[in-house]
């Protein structure tokens, strides 16, 4: 008997959820429900999260220890130096605000059906299409910083003025505002709520949604406050060597979210099947669990550095915070 050549992929076959949108547009009854309860906690996530705290405290002392010597005060000699910093400065960065929108990327992605080796082996497609996502941005960016950066606005050392914005802090709220708008979009559009903006692409290239939340991960190092990656910035822009910018750029990237990644790995390895499962039990709990993880990370995101900084710097009058943050 003749074979048709159509070869049968059973990795792609059995492939876990990578994109934001339910299979075959079923969304649940009470979706703006899950829109405004998703907002809330959000919104609830900026009043309580300390940046000093997560920063400093955590973020310094992450890093001190893997250098062994003050991370922020002892200057980058050399271009190894820098790379172990740059990936050493990124694994500090893990529980940053930054990562709470890494989060919200990778948690769709959890489903998968079949054994421990196959769930792993299926995972790691979506987590390289992601990373591919964010590699391009960070690289790109870094090598602009060796390029141009010592005039850039993020080179800047200028103190925000009381009731004023520095550059710098400009550039800051523009990135994240559009990455948290971003995520807070797809989410919506997991409902059917808007449209989606990847509904017919993602038909010809299927990893494409996947591609584009790597980008907006990658997106955090353009602004980004975080003091050990401002320490890298200023030295790839002293440097005016665009590929060691790159590197850094993109071992700073890679170390940011190694930790989240392999938490994501060990949950897909011992409770993917479980996950996919309960994922799969009703029509629209994929589309509901989606949604409610991207709306949190982007309305965070949005209120956190753009509504909340404006308020911290007294431009405009209050924004709740609880006293610790």
């Amino acid at each position: 008997m003749a074979r048709s050549g159509i070869t049968h992929d059973p990795l792609r076959a059995a492939a876990p959820v990578a994109t934001p949108a339910p299979a075959g547009g079923r969304f649940p009854p009470s979706r703006a429900l899950v829109a405004v309860l998703s907002a809330l906690a959000g919104f609830m996530l900026t009043v309580v999260w300390s940046a000093e705290f997560v920063d400093r405290t955590i973020g310094g002392s992450v890093a001190g220890s893997l250098l062994g010597h003050p991370a922020l005060e002892t200057p980058i000699t050399g271009v190894v130096a820098g790379t172990v910093f740059a990936f050493v400065s990124g694994l500090a960065g893990t529980f940053t605000a930054c990562n709470v929108a890494v989060f919200g990327a990778l948690a769709p992605m959890l489903g998968g059906a079949g054994g421990r080796r196959r769930r792993l082996l299926l995972a790691l497609r979506p987590l390289g299409w992601l990373a591919a996502g964010m590699l391009t941005v960070s690289a790109c960016y870094g090598a602009v910083v060796g390029f141009v950066g010592t005039r850039m606005p993020q080179f800047s050392t200028t103190q925000n003025a009381a009731g004023g914005l520095s550059a710098r802090t400009i550039q800051s709220m523009v990135i994240f505002g559009l990455i948290g708008l971003s995520m807070t979009y797809f989410g919506l559009a997991a409902l059917g709520i808007v449209p989606d903006p990847f509904d017919r692409i993602s038909r010809r290239f299927p990893q494409a949604r996947v591609v584009f939340m790597g980008a907006l991960v990658g997106g955090f190092l353009i602004g980004r406050p975080f003091p050990l990656f401002r320490h890298l910035f200023r030295d790839a822009a002293e440097s005016g060597n665009p590929l060691y910018g790159a590197l850094a750029f993109a071992l700073q990237s890679v170390g940011n979210i190694a930790v989240m990644a392999l938490l994501f790995l060990i949950l897909v390895y011992f409770a993917g099947g479980r996950l996919h499962r309960w994922l799969t039990a009703t029509p629209y709990r994929l589309a509901v669990v989606t949604a409610a993880l991207l709306i949190v990370a982007g309305v965070f995101t949005f209120l956190y550095w753009d509504v909340r900084l404006l308020a911290g710097r007294g431009v405009i009058p209050w924004y709740p915070t609880a006293p610790w943050a």
